[in-house]
């Protein structure tokens, strides 16, 4: 889920100083590792075309031809949030809108919940943790290239183009894309050129009045997008407030009018509650206390502005580590160690337990009652879409009679809770917004005609088992953010064809759609992101419809990063709108 650059920084800087330090972390990766053979000693690095003196180089796993890096760089050169757990002896790395788990000695990794092929997984080399340097790269949007006639990797920032020197080939870790494609071999997709001179930033007008809510989201977990890990390392509050502050100054200069900010991340709160511990995200332990109020400022200053302040819930990640010792004893994994799951290595709470449920819509409908929030909005975080869920003693006791399958017993659970949710949060403020933004593909057409024309390898419905169609029907919700995260060029997902199916889906319901949209992929070898004028067309299409109340941009520190140009595209495309 590509670092946030600090404000104040350029684009172009933020992004070469996000390059220098990967050019680091591989120095300090290869340092970390004396006795390589000989030939790797004699392997060098440029960035964007410039040579970096090394004493000693990366090291590549031979048979898999994979150059690998050290864990704790990759957490002090480029400020992603990382994790090892020694006895499952896994990794864990969450940055640039992305979250990944490699295992030793596993042939894949889990981004985002989805399995995704590795070549070589996580190392221990004298006691240091090491992970593939492609792989690590790929998540910032940096270009890996080796050149095996001349023995050198180059690493080439977004937007500088191919670094000057030998012709390369590609690297020798050709590990996967920033986000598995939703299709196991989606193959090759032509990429749509932009429109002939019009340079990056510079958008012709749409053809219609933009959306009326233009918001963004603001990750906190592992202090993706605010607050800073060293600010919460600190307990610095004033420099917390300053950061959000600036966020909101940002964004409201892009056209954004609204933040849907993550007040419960893992099970915890960015808020005083007596019904979950403070977040180490805020203070840096959870269950630690801030000295002010996160959520009371939050919504003070978004309001100030003009803006509005949706508060955004993780409803079912029970925490964000499996080591119960670094949890609060106040949290919901030790205080009730029977409702919780472990899967792949994650802590879910059961989501097929009633009061595990409640627990949870209490949380939620607390926050409606007490703050003077616009909205309240949920993810797609029901059941787990890429880990077995060990919940057949569950599904056993509380399906007895009912003769449902374990899917539509799943499925009746979540369509329990939603319903019960929007009942509590609109009986707590009536003039609040409910709403959930699911997995982009609710079904292919091909396993239900009520589906999408698409071959997605993981829907809502079938994966996470969250029926969003029956919920806009019944309308539990006040509006539904579906995340179309695929350019038009998507060989099987294509954004148009999804789009279509939400308009169809929400007609005559009275439920507003707001689309999401995917700025992190800019940059990527994706097809169809290799230019800002992908987004921009989508707001076109959006219009068109006339349908798309609401865009939504993941997340906050893309946006300020300006891939490709994306923050002046949005300046210019939403000039004027109210």
């Amino acid at each position: 889920m590509k670092q946030a650059r600090k404000p104040g920084r350029t684009p172009g800087n933020g992004r070469r100083l996000l390059a220098l330090s990967l050019a680091a972390l591989v120095v300090a990766g290869a340092a970390a590792v004396p006795g390589q053979a000989e030939a790797a000693a004699q392997i060098r690095l440029y960035l964007d075309g410039q040579a970096l003196a090394s004493e000693a180089p990366p090291y590549i796993v031979p048979q898999a031809n994979v150059t690998m890096v050290p864990l704790r760089v990759v957490s002090e050169g480029l400020g992603a949030s990382v994790g090892w757990s020694a006895k499952e002896r896994r990794a864990d790395i969450a940055m640039s809108g992305s979250a990944i788990s490699l295992v030793m000695g596993q042939s894949y990794a889990i981004v985002n919940g989805a399995r995704v092929k590795l070549d070589a997984s996580v190392q221990m080399k004298q006691n240091r943790t090491m992970v593939p340097l492609r792989f690590v790269g790929e998540q910032l949007g940096l270009g890996v290239a080796w050149s095996s006639a001349d023995r050198t990797v180059k690493l080439t920032s977004p937007g500088e183009g191919p670094a000057p020197g030998p012709g390369a080939t590609p690297s020798p870790s050709p590990g996967p894309g920033a986000t598995p494609a939703p299709s196991p071999s989606p193959g090759p997709s032509a990429t749509p050129a932009p429109t002939p001179g019009t340079p990056p930033g510079q958008v012709v007008p749409g053809p219609g009045a933009p959306a009326k809510l233009r918001g963004t989201w603001v990750s906190t977990v592992y202090n993706l997008d605010w607050p800073s890990a060293a600010s919460a390392k600190s307990r610095d509050s004033a420099k917390q407030k300053l950061e959000f502050t600036q966020l909101l100054d940002e964004l409201q200069e892009m056209g954004m009018n609204a933040v849907f900010v993550q007040v419960r991340p893992a099970g915890d709160a960015l808020y005083p509650t007596l019904l979950s511990p403070w977040s180490a995200f805020l203070t840096g332990k959870q269950g630690l206390a801030a000295d002010y109020d996160p959520l009371a400022f939050m919504i003070d200053e978004a309001h100030r502005r003009g803006m509005e302040l949706h508060a955004w819930f993780n409803p079912f990640r029970a925490a964000s580590t499996a080591d119960t010792a670094q949890l609060d004893p106040g949290s919901i994994v030790r205080q009730h160690p029977e409702w919780i799951v472990n899967a792949g290595g994650k802590l879910y709470v059961n989501p097929g337990i009633p009061a595990a449920r409640q627990a949870i819509i209490d949380s939620i409908a607390e926050v409606a009652a007490r703050y003077d929030v616009d909205g309240i909005h949920l993810d797609d975080y029901f059941y787990p879409s890429g880990s077995a869920f060990d919940d057949e003693g569950t599904y056993k006791l509380y399906s007895a009679g009912s003769l449902l399958s374990k899917g539509d017993w799943r499925r009746a659970n979540i369509n329990a809770f939603v319903e019960e949710l929007d009942r509590a949060v609109h009986a707590a403020k009536p003039t609040v917004r409910f709403g959930i933004s699911p997995f982009g593909v609710w079904r292919n057409q091909s396993t239900d005609p009520a589906g999408s024309e698409t071959k997605a390898g993981v829907t809502a419905y079938d994966s996470m088992y969250a029926d969003v169609r029956l919920w806009v029907q019944k309308g539990w919700l006040d509006y539904v953010a579906p995340q179309i995260y695929w350019s038009f060029a998507h060989p099987t997902v294509p954004y148009g064809k999804v789009a279509d199916w939400w308009q169809r889906t929400v007609r005559g319901t009275g439920v507003e759609l707001y689309v999401g949209h995917s700025p992190y992929k800019l940059g990527t070898t994706e097809a169809g992101w290799q230019s800002s004028a992908e987004i921009v067309r989508q707001l076109d299409y959006n219009q068109l419809a006339g349908s798309v109340t609401g865009e939504l941009f993941f997340s906050a520190k893309d946006l300020r990063r300006n891939p490709l140009g994306i923050a002046d595209a949005l300046r210019s495309y939403y000039a004027g709108a109210e």
